[in-house]
């Protein structure tokens, strides 16, 4: 009886350690796969997460270009356009060429849909543009003024009284004409503002 109960524990140290190793050999194959397929999932996902932020990036600096681009045309659009046009000429010629510049700006920012401020100043002899006896485009006048409003007409105040001295008479002008004090000082203050300035 000694004998067989020897026979059976040398039986089990034989064949405990290798069913053992054949049970550690059939879990560690799936934990081994089971580790390794998880590491590689990290980095695919790191990568998904920072696409979406540079593709946001992108799109959020995309739409605020555009902002700004919208905002300097609606800016430009509605900032007036405002232009001197001078006459110190008694020539018909230059006054019909002042008066096609008016009417060619005005139209021109008519049809675009923004607005313009035109002043046509006059001193020296071109107060004869606007003198009611002597102004050669008075018929013109009227018309474009009614059909015009962003133009207006300024007389220099210093020539009409020179002329008034020297022909010792008031000098009228006609309804369309508003007096400034001096038609120079006039033109560089509005230079001043920021006006254009165009001498036919």
């Amino acid at each position: 009886m000694t004998t067989a109960v020897i026979s059976g524990l040398a039986m089990l140290l034989l064949v405990g350690p290798s069913a053992q190793a054949q049970q550690d050999n059939q879990w560690l194959p799936q934990a081994s796969a089971n580790s390794h397929a998880s590491y590689p999932k990290h980095p695919a996902r790191q990568k998904q997460a920072r696409k979406p932020e540079h593709n946001h990036t992108s799109k959020q600096a995309a739409a605020n270009n555009t902002m700004v681009t919208q905002a300097t045309k609606t800016e430009s659009a509605s900032k007036p356009h405002r232009l001197i046009l001078q006459v110190n000429s008694n020539e018909p010629a230059m006054m019909n060429l002042t008066l096609n510049n008016a009417t060619n700006v005005a139209q021109y920012y008519r049809d675009r849909g923004e607005p313009v401020s035109i002043e046509v100043v006059t001193f020296g002899p071109g107060l004869h543009m606007l003198r009611d006896d002597t102004s050669p485009v008075k018929p013109r006048i009227e018309v474009l003024a009614m059909s015009n409003p962003e133009i207006a007409f300024k007389a220099c105040g210093n020539t009409q009284e020179n002329m008034r001295k020297a022909e010792n008479k008031d000098i009228s002008l006609i309804p369309q004409a508003t007096i400034v004090k001096s038609g120079v000082v006039r033109v560089m203050e509005l230079q001043e503002q920021g006006w254009s300035y165009v001498k036919p």
